[in-house]
């Protein structure tokens, strides 16, 4: 069965970014993206313009995936934390839960373990947020009577 889409609203959008410019703003990083399991970037904060964060977003969903598989051959359930180390930027990922996925990448102005420390803190605070929207999701059915009730409405609208 598809998982549902994860739908949030202005209001949860906001709390993520908040979360992820304090996040940055402790550590000193350049920038955080989070990204869904699926690769989709579901929210940017720092100087992320000269970075495609969508093929990013694909890439580091991929690492994960492959990673799990990793993961099963050696016995263990998961690894939550990927780190690529650079000559000048770094790259710091961990599983904010198992659908969602926080990258942050550094510079040598900061260390691994100030993006580690304030990355765990940001984790939490974001799975608080992910997991209350993800408890607010229409029940299937209903998600069908409303596509239903589209569907006869614009069959309606254009069988005239």
């Amino acid at each position: 069965m598809a998982k549902a889409p994860l739908i949030l609203t202005k209001t949860e959008i906001t709390q993520i970014h908040r979360t992820l410019l304090q996040m940055l703003k402790q550590s000193e990083a350049k920038c955080a993206i989070l990204v869904d399991a699926d690769g989709k970037c579901l929210a940017k904060k720092g100087f992320t313009q000269n970075i495609d964060t969508d093929a990013l977003a694909a890439l580091i969903a991929g690492s994960f995936a492959s990673t799990r598989a990793m993961a099963a051959l050696v016995g263990e359930s998961d690894f939550s934390v990927l780190f690529h180390q650079g000559e000048k930027d770094h790259i710091h990922n961990v599983m904010v839960d198992n659908d969602t996925i926080l990258t942050v990448i550094f510079d040598d102005r900061t260390t691994i373990g100030m993006v580690r420390l304030y990355s765990k803190e940001g984790t939490k605070a974001l799975r608080d947020v992910l997991e209350k929207t993800r408890q607010k999701r229409m029940p299937a059915g209903k998600r069908f009577d409303i596509e239903a009730d589209v569907e006869q409405r614009l069959d309606d609208l254009f069988s005239s």
